[in-house]
């Protein structure tokens, strides 16, 4: 499984280094156990990957526990919800952007668990929120989200705008583009 988030650099390890307990770790230090946490991330991943949820959640907890990161905290949120936990998984989302409030995976995925809980007016502001962060891989994903909300609310114009954004991000997707297709025709 390919993972969702990018790497910090070392100056942005070395500011999450000075958030921990320990103000004098080392850079050394700090690379050290960033490095262990990301083994235990891809253990987590790979027992995702499996189905296993309960196992992936403690690789999470653990990697958490090694290093916190906003990274190992929105997964250990993932797997909280895969396991029917999403208020929980909202407040880790929001520990993790505590930690780094220029990651956009917990702020996108806020508004997932939003979604599924009934309340996509408030999901739309935490969405809005992923498309403006600085560090996101998955760009598409908040625009997806986006127009499906439009959608539901019979927005289709600004439902279009979002898939488009999406497409930006994703051209070759064969459903986004279908999508696009279907609402073009729907308007004109």
């Amino acid at each position: 499984m390919e993972n969702r988030f990018l790497t910090p650099k070392p100056s942005k390890l070395d500011s999450i280094a000075l958030k921990r307990e320990n103000k004098n770790m080392t850079k050394e230090g700090v690379a050290y156990y960033h490095t262990q946490a990301q083994k235990l991330i891809e253990s987590g991943l790979f027992l995702v990957s499996q189905g296993k949820f309960e196992e992936a959640r403690k690789q999470f907890q653990k990697a958490n526990k090694t290093f916190q990161s906003a990274e190992s905290m929105t997964y250990w949120g993932w797997m909280e919800y895969q396991l029917g936990n999403p208020r929980k998984a909202i407040s880790l989302c929001k520990k993790a952007i505590q930690i780094d409030p220029d990651l956009g995976n917990p702020y996108n995925d806020i508004g997932s668990y939003l979604v599924v809980l009934g309340k996509e007016d408030e999901a739309i502001d935490w969405f809005k929120k992923a498309v403006r962060s600085k560090r996101y891989e998955a760009r598409h994903y908040p625009h997806l989200n986006l127009g499906r909300i439009y959608l539901k609310k019979n927005l289709p114009f600004k439902a279009l705008q979002e898939f488009r954004k999406a497409q930006k991000w994703c051209p070759d997707d064969l459903s986004l583009q279908e999508a696009i297709s279907q609402l073009n025709q729907k308007i004109h």
